[in-house]
């Protein structure tokens, strides 16, 4: 269990670092606290997204990825965004990618910060 909310906070914060990076992603709604609660919702709807679908679509996509020496994995990323934004909006949160070029930067910016989080935090396994 603590694993869990350690890995959320990590992709809490990934996606915080996104959104303050690049100006078409937007975190839009009340006050300070509002935007944090929504923030960790993203980030628990981005990791069951990552957990589920990003799998079966990395072994779809297999032959492509062999083919491009994995540099596809960027656009699965961003696909995984896109789809995380629209699930967002499906839930009324205020969480918008706009873009699929924006969606593989920032798909850049949170592999490379949620990796570097993880390395940082602890791990209970």
């Amino acid at each position: 269990m603590t694993n869990f909310l350690i890995k959320t906070l990590a992709n809490a914060g990934a996606l915080a670092v996104a959104i303050w990076l690049l100006k078409d992603i937007t975190l839009t709604g009340g006050d300070t606290g509002r935007k944090t609660i929504t923030l960790i919702v993203v980030a628990l709807i981005f990791g069951l997204v990552n957990f589920v679908v990003k799998p079966l679509v990395k072994l779809l996509a297999l032959p492509v990825l062999i083919l491009t020496l994995g540099l596809f994995t960027l656009v699965i990323n961003a696909l995984m965004l896109l789809l995380t934004s629209w699930l967002a909006d499906e839930v009324d949160l205020s969480f918008h990618v706009e873009g699929f070029g924006t969606a593989v930067l920032g798909g850049l910016i949170i592999s490379i910060v949620s990796w570097a989080l993880n390395m940082i935090l602890p791990d209970n396994d």
